[in-house]
């Protein structure tokens, strides 16, 4: 890794993409932080209707798409990683109560570790799909770029990759208007942002990943088709928020 850093909870430190201090605030407060969340995860998962046997999710989190992929297709089988042991612990109990634990595997590793490093191999044979949501704005464009090479790379023939994300506004004008549909959104929740917001812990860099990186749509469209997709698409898109992705021969 590139980062020794640590969390202190003392200080509601927290790894990039665990975003409360308290793992168990996650599943509500996401879904008040951030419009539409359940429906952008819903359009990820209906992208992968022709390729969900063995799926690769980088960055579980607490399971949330995890568990929409596993109800969906009764043939997937997940391999789940991501650098957080909370958030991990978090998922595998999700998973386990709902009765899915013989299809889904997680693994502790930073993302960013399987991308820079070819010989790593842990995470086993090919797979049809690769997923992905709020985690790859993390790194920096640099390593975007050679992660989506890395899971070009690591796809079955026919296979894609699908990401949920976070992406940077296209003029300053933009930002306000996004901003203020976040607020909104919020609003009509029950909360402001400000108030779920103070639920949010201070992100600090750890391994590969850093507070936010975000990069344009545009930007990200490109380094995947440099990386190998032939076919890249933006199935869905509301406001700041995107999902993003293509397949592969």
């Amino acid at each position: 890794m590139n980062s020794d850093s640590t969390v202190s909870t003392a200080n509601n430190e927290i790894f990039p993409g665990e975003v409360f201090v308290n793992t168990g605030d996650f599943d509500t407060g996401i879904r008040r932080l951030l419009p539409k969340y359940d429906e952008m995860l819903d359009v990820l998962v209906a992208c992968i209707a022709n390729t969900n046997q063995r799926i690769l999710e980088l960055g579980c989190g607490t399971g949330e798409l995890s568990l929409k992929v596993l109800q969906r297709y009764e043939s997937a089988e997940i391999v789940a990683v991501d650098y957080s042991p909370r958030m991990l612990d978090f998922a595998r109990a999700k998973i386990e109560s709902a009765g899915y634990a013989a299809r889904w595997t997680g693994i502790e590793l930073d993302f960013g570790e399987w991308a820079n490093n070819p010989s790593f191999s842990g995470l086993g044979d090919k797979f049809n799909a690769g997923i992905s949501s709020l985690a790859i704005h993390h790194l920096e464009d640099e390593m975007k770029l050679k992660l989506f090479e890395r899971i070009r790379e690591s796809l079955t023939a026919g296979g894609c990759f699908w990401n949920a994300d976070p992406v940077v506004a296209e003029s300053a004008a933009m930002k306000d208007i996004y901003g203020a549909a976040r607020e909104d959104w919020a609003l009509s929740q029950g909360e402001t942002l400000a108030e779920i917001r103070a639920k949010v812990g201070t992100s600090v860099s750890y391994g590969y990943s850093n507070p936010d990186r975000l990069a344009t749509l545009a930007a990200q469209l490109e380094m995947l088709a440099n990386a190998g997709f032939e076919t890249v698409a933006v199935p869905w898109k509301y406001y700041g928020m995107a999902v993003f992705g293509g397949f592969v021969n």
